[in-house]
């Protein structure tokens, strides 16, 4: 079979490396007679792949030892009430910055175990901006500071880092991890559902500073504790294993081309040919501030909505799947996550500018 480009915003596309070996590992996990799928997660062949991957994150982004690396099930959206759960430590105002859907979301799940500051919000420019620096009204006595570094459905990225003095700063990296390099240490903690750039759908990695274990609201589920998930090295309940390994491999991927900072590169030349090609046709738009732009989400108009349905069909026929908006915002939108080859970019490119000549 010839495989496609996959611009979905997740589940989003895998390295064909590891996808080609999960499939010859898939029956029979390294000469042991049984897939990693059926094995006990506590057995020393799972314990080694799970230790294996998360010493490969640690190198990766370079996490500092006063950091737990915790392998969850429940999605980020999970994490919305298990960081006030886990994180107010005694406290009861948590500051948050609105930059578009998923902040609201976290927003409104935190309000009902605390009162929420608003430290800002760009809602007013429909989400096509991020705050500066001097934007932020944050509170000193705050249990800490959340904010989405990147907003997957708007294609809205920070271009720095928010600067919250003691108060610890919580980041739902969900869709930026790996992207680039990140100093760990300006964080109190790091969570990202798996199914952009880290694995399939299932898992959820969370990096929490050692301060931040324990003092969790009363009546907190033990499985929403992260010091009884830390103690237990993720495995108070059985994990999401097969996830797990998934993620082991990207990992591995990941080194093997270079690291971070090699992808990084990448990613910069297929954010940058792309949006010069939106920017470059009058065909296409994109509405964000060019400092706000995201890599890994980059959505765009056509100048003619009418045209929406075909453009898909065409795209789709030319091998170019996944790229209508989100349901919420129509449009186009394409995640260039790291698995995304830089063909497939320069491939999407030839497909609109081809379909901006014949339509414009």
């Amino acid at each position: 079979m010839t495989r496609k480009y996959n611009f979905s915003a997740g589940p989003s596309a895998l390295p064909q490396a590891v996808l080609e070996q999960a499939q010859q590992e898939l029956l029979d996990w390294r000469g042991h007679g049984l897939s990693i799928m059926e094995m006990s997660h506590r057995s020393p062949e799972f314990v080694s792949v799970a230790e294996k991957a998360e010493q490969d994150l640690r190198d990766l982004m370079s996490i500092p030892n006063n950091y737990k690396v915790l392998f969850m099930q429940g999605g980020a959206t999970s994490q919305f009430s298990m960081i006030p759960m886990n994180l107010l430590r005694g406290k009861t105002t948590a500051d948050y910055i609105n930059t578009g859907d998923w902040s609201k979301k976290a927003i409104k799940e935190a309000s009902r175990y605390c009162d929420v500051n608003i430290a800002a919000t760009t809602e007013a420019d429909n989400f096509t901006s991020v705050p500066t620096q001097a934007e932020l009204k944050l509170n000193p006595d705050a249990a800490y500071v959340h904010y989405t570094p990147n907003e997957t459905i708007r294609g809205l990225e920070f271009d720095y880092i928010p600067e919250t003095g003691d108060v610890p700063l919580v980041a739902d990296m969900s869709s930026t991890i790996l992207s680039r390099p990140v100093d760990v240490s300006r964080f109190g903690m790091i969570y990202a559902g798996a199914q952009k750039n880290i694995g399939p759908a299932g898992l959820t990695v969370v990096i929490i500073r050692d301060d931040l274990l324990g003092d969790t609201l009363p009546g907190t589920p033990a499985l929403y504790d992260y010091k009884v998930t830390a103690d237990a090295g993720s495995m108070h309940n059985t994990p999401p294993t097969y996830g797990w390994y998934l993620a082991g491999l990207v990992f591995q991927w990941l080194k093997d081309q270079g690291g971070v900072d090699a992808i990084t590169e990448v990613n910069r030349r297929k954010a940058e040919k792309l949006y010069s090609a939106i920017d470059n046709c009058d065909f296409y738009s994109n509405p964000v501030a060019h400092n706000a732009r995201s890599w890994m989400n980059v959505p765009f108009i056509l100048a003619n909505a009418d045209l929406d349905k075909q453009f898909l069909q065409e795209a789709e026929a030319a091998g170019l799947l996944n790229l209508p908006g989100h349901r919420s915002v129509g449009g186009m939108r394409a995640s260039i996550y790291n698995a995304v080859p830089e063909d497939g970019v320069d491939a999407l490119i030839e497909f609109m500018l081809a379909f901006a000549r014949q339509h414009g």
